[in-house]
Parts: C-alpha cells; structure tokens; sequence
C-alpha cells in the first residue's frame, strides 16, 4: 500500500452557489477522501483532500469532467504527503 497523500485543487469558474461543494463532499466521500471544499471570496474553490493518490486523481478527473455542477474553467493542483489532520470531507 503507497503512503496517503494530500491534494490541494483551486477550482476557477462559476462554481459558487451551485451545489459545486456539496457534489465534491459526494465524489471525495465514495472515493474514501477526507478533507474540505471552501468557497473564496474571489469566486474560487479550494479542495483540499488527503487519501490514496490513485482516488485523488479520480477526484481531480471529475472535478474537471464537466459533470460538476456550475462550470469549471481550470483546476490548479499541486501534492504534498497526508498531514493526518482530517476526518471525514466538510463543506466550508
């Protein structure tokens, strides 16, 4: 089994106030994901989600589908390894 990592994505778009961070909390959950989406007053999402890498580029695969509520423009992502910091996948 490989070492958890954690994914943080910046989701650009129209992804406020169209149930684009319940839908994440979904994905990430059946993925076996724990984390946060939080919106920004910029008008962007940050994701942060810590796991498998394999179910983190499940997520960033569907993040960039075009099956997420709203429209996503560009996912800027970068890794690091699992901090262990978090339970469960919150809407914040």
């Amino acid at each position: 089994m490989t070492e958890p990592v954690r994914l943080s994505a910046w989701v650009h778009g129209y992804v406020q106030g169209v149930g684009f961070r319940w839908w994440t909390r979904s994905r990430a959950l059946e993925l076996d994901l724990t984390g946060y989406a939080r919106n920004h007053a910029d008008g962007r999402v940050h994701v942060v989600a810590e796991g498998q890498r394999s179910s983190g580029e499940k997520l960033l695969e569907l993040l960039r589908s075009g099956k997420a509520p709203g429209r996503v423009d560009l996912v800027v992502e970068s890794w690091e390894p699992a901090r262990g910091d978090m339970t469960g996948f919150e809407e914040r």
